[in-house]
């Protein structure tokens, strides 16, 4: 969150730090989700390539990962909570992607509330802003309780039919650039031989600004794969071309994996193919 990487949750009103109008906020890259609700107010929120206007008794919401930005018009009751997946998991639900899939949409407008659907929503946010402010020992989890809620109230009204699955086999920017960030380090491999590649799951979420498990969760949810299954998949598929198209050695191979020890390489080989390296080379050299 803003300044402080300590702070896992916090809740605010929108006029009070924003009190000059209009204001367009910098891009940013944000690693926390954020729930705003609006009474009164009016401007845009601007999400990678999509620009959302948004008005009077709306929600919105958004996730790590996303170049974002705001231009406020106008905005005399709004509140806006920030939360860390970190927060989530140890006071909603442990497997909070699984029980609430949408929290992984990317692609997220403002919805439009009724009265008695604003009135329901603004209870709940002010409810929570006085248990944030009160220092019970219990507070987080009170508070938990209370975002649980919101959560079901989100998934029952607007996302009962949403599958990120389909979302992700069509628009997910995240595994877009999982993809081209993955394609790039083996593409070092097969063309310009260059080692050593970076294969772990760190490298890739640093890349992409958002936490390992996060990007696991995206990941899983829009293709069915974790982040660990892509890595050693295309780590399987380049290392059969080096291995049967290449005069590469096995250290040289395993090297170029980014593995530190051959007996390494030929341990996660063998498992995967049932054969070792230099038997699936001997049995597929080329004629």
């Amino acid at each position: 969150m803003p300044g402080d990487d300590e702070i896992n949750f916090t809740i605010l009103s929108v006029p009070n730090i924003h009190q000059e109008l209009p204001f367009k906020s910098p891009v940013l890259r944000a690693e926390y989700f954020s729930f705003i609700l609006t009474k009164k107010g009016s401007g845009v929120y601007k999400l990678d390539d999509n620009t959302f206007p948004f008005g009077d008794k709306s929600i919105y919401f958004t996730n790590p990962g996303h170049i974002k930005s705001y231009e406020l018009y106008s905005s005399k009751e709004a509140q806006i909570i920030m939360l860390t997946e970190k927060f989530l998991q140890e006071n909603v639900h442990p497997e909070i992607y699984s029980e609430f899939p949408f929290l992984l949409a990317e692609i997220v407008p403002p919805n439009e509330q009724t009265e008695t659907e604003f009135k329901e929503l603004e209870m709940l946010f002010n409810q929570v802003d006085f248990e944030f402010k009160n220092d019970s020992k219990y507070k987080d989890k009170v508070i938990g309780n209370m975002i649980l809620i919101l959560l079901m109230k989100i998934k029952e009204r607007f996302w009962a039919n949403y599958n990120p699955l389909v979302e992700g086999e069509h628009s997910s920017r995240i595994v877009k650039s999982f993809k081209k960030i993955l394609e790039s380090e083996f593409k070092k491999i097969l063309g310009d031989k260059q080692g050593h590649v970076k294969l772990q799951a760190q490298y890739f979420a640093e890349q992409l600004n958002l936490h390992p498990n996060y990007l696991n969760s995206v990941l899983k949810s829009k293709t069915g794969r974790t982040l660990s299954d892509w890595i050693s998949q295309r780590t399987l598929s380049v290392s059969k071309s080096l291995l049967v198209d290449s005069s590469l050695s096995l250290k040289e191979i395993s090297y170029l994996l980014g593995y530190s020890e051959p007996t390494h390489f030929s341990r996660f080989f063998k498992k995967n193919t049932k054969l070792s390296p230099r038997a699936f080379r001997t049995a597929n050299k080329r004629l």
